[in-house]
């Protein structure tokens, strides 16, 4: 991953506002951003590690270990809870196996929170491997559990 970050910092700069897009592209490449990383980003970026690892740590979609190999992200956001997605969680971690927040010890899915789609209109959401899923009810929470245990 170093060279992978030197080379994103030759072709967009290495100033000290490139670090969410870093962070972003660091993800991207990778899946998650390893812990062993900060100090690197920090040099790089002529940041203290305190900077870098508290970026990473606030926002929520930044993961600093490897997801599942499939990520289910369950809306978290008021409009979703008032249409049921309170339920639809305990549900969900029941039916895939996995707590909010964890990765199946099989590494096959992750479940994550993500805090408002855009959707609100047709909650409760939720992301499939990037997928948005709109109206989840119990059948939808199955389909998807079908879908990820393939």
């Amino acid at each position: 991953m170093e060279e992978f970050i030197g080379a994103w910092l030759s072709a967009n700069g290495a100033a000290r506002d490139r670090l969410l897009p870093l962070l972003h592209a660091i993800q991207e490449e990778a899946g998650y951003i390893d812990d062993a990383l900060v100090p690197v980003i920090a040099k790089a970026l002529n940041l203290s590690r305190a900077d870098v690892h508290g970026v990473i740590t606030f926002y929520h979609d930044f993961r600093r270990r490897a997801p599942g190999r499939h990520v289910v992200k369950l809306c978290r956001a008021e409009s979703c809870q008032a249409r049921g997605a309170a339920a639809l969680e305990v549900q969900a971690q029941d039916r895939l196996g996995v707590a909010m927040g964890e990765t199946r010890a099989d590494g096959q899915v992750a479940l994550e929170p993500v805090y408002c789609l855009g959707l609100c209109a047709i909650g409760p959401n939720a992301l499939v491997d990037g997928r948005p899923v709109a109206r989840i009810d119990g059948a939808v929470l199955e389909q998807i559990a079908v879908e990820v245990a393939a």
